[in-house]
């Protein structure tokens, strides 16, 4: 349910009686680089909207937000003219919409709980929550309160995902970063939730089992499709650019962007302000529940369970970093 204002403008905006850019958007979290990027994007170009205000939040213990929180909210203040809010909820009470930028994923439920109480369209950025647990509880807050959100990884916007939305694939193996934050419970979710997103936007939902081995370079992961399709990922470390192989049939298609091209940002901030003006999510909420319970398949397959969650779907563990990958067990998607 979108609140009072955001009706009024949009009614106006389809009247051609208001400009798009009076769409007012907040940024909860000014720790991530996509702060300054989406921020100068939407002050440069009229795209139907601008960030007025942000909140910097930040979490001391996680050294990737605690070094960057106050320049670069101190960067979209003095180039951009962003109001700098001392609270989340004065925050709240001057945007139509929120973009979700806190990098520690940890985070992301408290926060979104006071979005959504204030029934503001949200935008999370990845990781969707830090637990699939976390995840599950967002989305059925938002439900309950009837307030649109979606949350994705840039690669299913960049290079990759303009190309790579083939209805007649009848496989994929993608790869890109494999970086793991021992601060995080879905160890998966920091970066090689990229490369993951990418599987999906080429094959989709409806995985059904996961299977994973690991080794100091990399990691591994099976996933087996309902309908028999095979999607692999490999994420090396410690880093790696991104890429996929589509397989349509007889023909073969090889994706390999350099990194820089393939996380363009230009597509995802487009279908951000679409979003806040339609309130209708480019990526159903379902898929990304899905690529959250993906990654902590992936997880259990490994012999660890975050968080203490339960998947309806997992392989047979291969816990030793030297064994093949098993084969995946035949456990239902729940």
């Amino acid at each position: 349910m979108y609140n009072a204002v955001v009706k009024t403008a949009l009614l106006f905006l389809f009247a051609g009686m208001l400009p798009a850019a009076d769409l007012r958007i907040g940024i909860v979290g000014t720790d991530t680089s996509h702060v300054p990027v989406f921020t100068r994007m939407l002050f440069e170009e009229s795209l139907g909207a601008k960030i007025v205000a942000a909140w910097k939040g930040g979490s001391k213990d996680f050294e990737q937000s605690a070094n960057r929180v106050d320049p670069f909210a101190e960067e979209i203040r003095t180039k951009y003219g962003v109001e700098i809010v001392a609270d989340l909820p004065a925050m709240l009470a001057k945007v139509d919409a929120v973009l979700l930028e806190s990098v520690d994923a940890r985070v992301h439920l408290e926060l979104a709980r006071q979005v959504i109480a204030a029934h503001k369209p949200l935008f999370i950025d990845k990781p969707l929550a830090a637990t699939l647990e976390d995840a599950r509880e967002i989305a059925r807050l938002a439900k309950a309160a009837g307030v649109p959100w979606f949350s994705t990884s840039s690669l299913r916007y960049g290079a990759i995902g303009a190309v790579a939305k083939f209805p007649d694939a009848t496989g994929a193996a993608v790869w890109g970063p494999g970086t793991i934050m021992p601060q995080f419970p879905l160890e998966l979710s920091w970066y090689v939730i990229h490369p993951i997103e990418m599987l999906y936007t080429i094959l989709g939902p409806g995985c059904e089992t996961v299977a994973r081995t690991s080794t100091p370079s990399g990691d591994a992961l099976i996933g087996r499709w309902k309908d028999g399709r095979i999607g692999t990922v490999y994420a090396a470390r410690p880093d790696a650019d991104y890429g996929a192989i589509v397989f349509r049939g007889k023909e073969v298609m090889d994706l390999h962007p350099k990194k820089s091209a393939a996380s363009e940002y230009r597509p995802l901030v487009l279908a951000i302000v679409q979003f806040f003006q339609s309130g209708k999510a480019p990526v159903a909420n379902e898929e990304t529940l899905e690529i959250m319970t993906f990654m902590d398949a992936a997880q259990q397959a490994a012999g660890r369970h975050p968080g203490g969650s339960e998947v309806g779907w997992v392989s047979r563990p291969a816990r030793d970093v030297h064994v093949p990958l098993c084969e995946p067990g035949e456990l239902p998607f729940a």
